[in-house]
Formats: structure tokens, C-alpha cells, sequence
């Protein structure tokens, strides 16, 4: 995914209310309010004082011009804005990136299902229906990318939904998209949310298909890289 605008620069001052963060942009010192995309805790992520990329998307509808895309914590860039997994995912399934998700000749977006949810990516083909469900990665501890980085019951719920239609006859996937590079394996955050890893391993048990996928981040363009494993309790 290659950013149609070029990024602005900024320096980070802080995050608040979840979804506000304060931000000087660099090349005019100008204070300005950006929308954070990103509802978790955002751990381990430097969120004071830090290089931070901003897109500038003007509209009448929109109460803040600018978006927080990206964090750089001194090595890497690190993606935080939670809907570039989704459009990552879709494209790299298009161009055939996915090995776990080829052959599939149609794909629909935000389709309603289970309980009041929509799922992020149907695909269809031959073989039937795939309901695929996206998380953004960011938080890494001791070389593995770990998920969630705070009690998500949203995500309970998803997990829940994903087993369902497991067992009504479908296909189903958990997707996660790490976008950060300083990382070689992936896990559920059992020290974080322990309900959500225990559902995390009911689903595996179930049937429902795992695949954690790291993207290289920079501020002209974020691409899938690699396929990275997934570590489960499997006894």
C-alpha cells in the first residue's frame, strides 16, 4: 500500500482520550490535534517526544484534518492506524501474497454477521465461503509480536463468532498483521488478557485458521513481507 499524499512529519507530545494526540508538525512548529486510529493501549510504543508520521485529509465532514499513521521508536516505523491491516490484507490477497488465501475469486468487505458484527474480508470461490477477520499488531516483547495489547472483549466476541461459523460448515481465519519488523514469532497475550488467549486456543482447537503476517512500514509505503509462526499451547 503506497500513500497517495506524502506524510507529514511531527514530533508527538502525547495521546489522550484514546483516540486524540497532540502533535507539533516539524516543518512549521505548528501545534495541531490529530485523530489516533488506534482504541488499544498502545503499549510499548514511545507516545512522548517521538517522530511521528501524520496524513492531512481536509474535509467539511471531518473534525480533524489529520490521522497518526505511524510511531518511529528509534530503529523502525511502527504502523498504528487499525484500518491499514484490513486494506493490506485485501490487496495482498488480490496479488495472490497470501498462499493460505489463494484461489478465492471474490472478496466483500464489512459483511454482516454473528451477533451484530461485521466480518472484515468475505471471501468466496469454489470451495465456499471464508470469513476472515483482521487485527493490527504492535505491541513485540522478547522477539514475538503479541496480541492484544489490552483486554479486548470485541476481540472475545470475534473469536467466538469466528468458532460459530466454523461450525456452521465455513470456513473462518484470524488474520494478524504486524506492522513492525523487529520481531520473528507471534502469540496471544496471555499476561494481558487471559480470557482472550484462552479463546485464542479454543478456536485453534476448533478448527478456525491462524496466520500472523509482518509488514515492513516506512513513510512512503507499507508492505507485506513475510509469513512469521504462531505459537499456541497445543496440549
Amino acid at each position: 500500500m503506497r500513500y497517495s499524499e506524502p506524510l507529514i512529519q511531527g514530533t508527538l507530545i502525547k495521546r489522550y482520550k484514546r483516540f486524540l494526540c497532540d502533535v507539533i508538525i516539524d516543518t512549521t512548529g505548528q501545534t495541531v490535534t490529530a485523530h489516533c486510529p488506534n482504541s488499544g493501549s498502545m503499549k510499548g510504543i514511545p507516545l512522548e517526544n517521538t517522530p511521528v508520521m501524520l496524513s492531512y485529509q481536509p474535509s467539511p465532514s471531518r473534525k480533524l484534518h489529520y490521522t497518526l499513521e505511524m510511531i518511529n521508536n528509534g530503529p523502525i516505523w511502527i504502523g498504528v492506524n487499525t484500518g491499514i491491516p484490513n486494506m493490506l490484507t485485501e490487496e495482498a490477497i488480490m496479488a495472490n501474497e497470501i498462499a493460505e488465501l489463494a484461489g478465492y475469486s471474490e472478496i466483500r468487505r464489512e459483511v454482516k454477521y454473528g451477533k451484530n458484527s461485521r466480518i472484515d474480508l468475505l471471501l468466496g470461490g469454489s470451495e465456499g465461503l471464508c470469513y476472515v477477520e483482521v487485527k493490527n499488531v504492535t505491541l513485540v516483547s522478547e522477539d514475538y509480536a503479541i496480541f492484544p495489547d489490552s483486554v479486548t472483549t470485541r476481540g472475545q466476541k470475534h473469536l467466538v463468532e469466528l468458532m460459530n461459523v466454523k461450525n456452521e460448515g465455513h470456513r473462518s481465519v484470524m488474520m494478524f498483521i504486524i506492522q513492525r519488523t523487529d520481531c520473528n514469532r507471534f502469540r496471544p497475550a496471555y499476561e494481558i488478557d487471559p480470557d482472550y488467549a484462552t479463546l485464542f486456543t479454543e478456536a485453534m482447537r476448533q478448527g478456525v485458521d491462524a496466520y500472523a503476517y509482518q509488514a515492513r512500514v516506512t513513510p512512503e509505503k507499507i508492505t507485506i513481507e513475510r509469513s512469521i509462526p504462531i505459537d499456541w499451547p497445543r496440549s
